[in-house]
This record gives structure tokens, sequence and C-alpha cells, in this order.
């Protein structure tokens, strides 16, 4: 490389001259140093920005889990008390619903020991009149009797000595109605002509008793007597009831059904049909026949829909969880 002395007169030391090629050499290396440099520094604060995009990104997602974490706890405590708030409810609406079903209990009770007083009226008036039959026949036979005697025919209290009366005279005559058949409830006895039963009011008043005070052995007996002796009467379709009732509490569901299905086919003008049909309905469900029973009791409300026995028919099936109308 070629080099030059340039002496200068104001200059006490010579001042050398590089040339220009080197000169260019030396910008040309330095060059690529300079821009690496530049581009170091560039992508260092790159990184530096994205470290602090991702620790802010990182502050603000550790904000937002724990907004999100108390959101979730407030819906966890919400639903907690919406849980419990349910909970009550279907306790009030089951202690509810227990205290109408005890009140419809009770209402029905007192409906069936009214029925039952007034099955004990009619069965003394019945009795009553009866009595007062025998006193008109007594006092017609008593009149027949003191009529003075036809002449030419020998008296009627001459035929005895001492002038009684004779045993047809002093027999009262039994207790007719029109056209000389007797009166509803008169016992016919059996062929074989063993003991008269007493009269149908008197056989149902005295098993009713036993009923009532818990003889239900004793009252069964009654009871069958009262539809053996006297079929016809009124007062058998309420034996066959009570019999059903015994039966039903002693767990005999099938005897319990048959006495019901009598009460209700045989006296269907009874006032004992709608809680017969309630509680065959019941004997039914008890004895697992669920679907027949549920027929019975929607059958129950179809025909006394505003009867007790109804409301008590409507209360069992939605306990059940049955419809009271069918599905279609």
């Amino acid at each position: 490389m070629a080099k030059y002395d340039i002496s200068l007169p104001f200059a006490r030391t010579p001042i050398r001259i590089v040339s220009v090629a080197a000169l260019a050499a030396a910008l040309l290396f330095a060059s690529p140093a300079f821009a690496a440099n530049r581009d170091m520094v560039q992508l260092q604060t790159q990184v530096q920005q994205l470290q602090d995009a991702v620790a802010r990104l990182q502050q603000v997602s550790a904000e937002n889990m724990g907004v999100l974490k108390d959101l979730v706890q407030q819906s966890a405590d919400t639903v907690n008390k919406m849980s419990a708030n349910m909970d009550d409810l279907k306790k009030q609406m089951l202690v509810q619903q227990n205290a109408q079903n005890n009140k419809v209990d009770q209402v029905s009770s007192q409906i069936q020991s009214m029925n039952d007083s007034i099955d004990e009226v009619k069965a003394r008036i019945a009795s009553l009149e009866k009595v007062l039959q025998n006193i008109q026949n007594q006092q017609q036979s008593m009149s027949a009797t003191m009529q003075p005697a036809t002449p030419g025919l020998p008296d009627a209290s001459a035929a005895t000595p001492g002038g009684a009366p004779s045993d047809a005279s002093a027999m009262p005559a039994p207790a007719t109605g029109p056209g000389g058949k007797p009166l509803a409830g008169t016992p016919m006895p059996p062929a074989d002509a063993g003991p008269a039963a007493p009269p149908a009011d008197q056989l149902y008043k005295t098993a009713l008793g036993d009923y009532m005070s818990a003889k239900y052995s004793l009252a069964a007996s009654e009871f069958s007597d009262v539809t053996k002796y006297y079929p016809d009467n009124p007062l058998s379709g309420n034996a066959y009831y009570y019999q059903g009732e015994i039966a039903y509490r002693g767990g005999h569901y099938s005897d319990a059904i048959k006495n019901y299905d009598k009460v209700i086919e045989q006296y269907p003008a009874s006032n004992k049909v709608p809680v017969a049909r309630l509680h065959k309905g019941n004997a039914l469900i008890e004895s697992k026949q669920t679907a027949a029973g549920v027929r019975e009791l929607r059958s129950l409300i179809q025909r006394y829909p505003n009867s007790p026995e109804a409301m008590q028919a409507r209360s069992k099936l939605s306990g059940m969880g049955v419809p009271v109308t069918p599905r279609r």
C-alpha cells in the first residue's frame, strides 16, 4: 500500500495520509457489525416487550380467574340456598297435604258417624212403627173380643173354663201391612221352626254397639245374622259394609272386597255405597292390585264428584303420583 508523507509548513510533525482504498475497506468491515448490534438491541427490546405483555396477560388472567371463582362460589351459594328453600317448600307442602288429608279424614269420619246415627234413628223409627202397629192390632183384637156375641152363637168367653179368653184372642196379631203381607223387617222363621230372630233394628243396633266398642269378632257374627235373617232390609247393606270394615282392619283384603261389592251391587241406594267404593279401592291397592284400585277410585270420583269420599280418593291418587283422570 502506498503511503505519502506531506509536510505542512505549520505542522511540526508530518501527517500520514491513508489511501482512499484503506478507508473504504475499514468502512466496509465496520458497517455489518453496527447493523448486527442494532438488530440485537431491537430483538432484545421486542423480547422485553413480549415478556411484559405475557406478564400483563398473566396478571389479567389471574384477576379474571379470581372473579370467575367468586362468581362460581356465589352461584353455588345461590343454588344451595334455592335447594334449601325447595326442601323447606316441599316439607311445608307435605305438612299441609298431611294436615289436609287429616282434615278430610276427620270430616269423613264425622260424616260416617252421622250416617251411622241416622241409620240408628231410622232403625228406632222402624221399631216404633212396628210397636205402634202391634198396639193397633191388639186394640182391634180387644175391640172384636169385647163386642156382644151374636144371638144363636156361643160366646167366645165360654170357650174356656172360667170365662178366660182363648189363646187365639190372647195372642197379639202379627204385624202386617196392606194386603196382609208382613211388614219390612219382620223375620221369616226357617222351615225347621227354630227360635225366631230378634228384629232387624235390634240386631243391627247390638252389632253396631259392639263394633263401636272394638268387639270386632262378636260384631262380625251379629252383622252376619242381620244379613242372614233380613237380606231385603236396607240395614243389611250397612251390615255388609261393617263386615268389610272388620275384614279390612284385620288385613283380610279379599274378604273386605267381597263385602264391599255386596254393598255396591245389592244395595245401590244405600248411603254406604260411596265409602264402600273408597275402601274397596284402598283394599285393592293394599293387596297389590294397584291398577284395579286406581280404576275404582276414579270411578268413585266420576260417580260422586262432590262427596267427601271423592276428595279422599283425589288425595290418595295425588299422593301416589297418579292423575285423577286417565291419560289419553
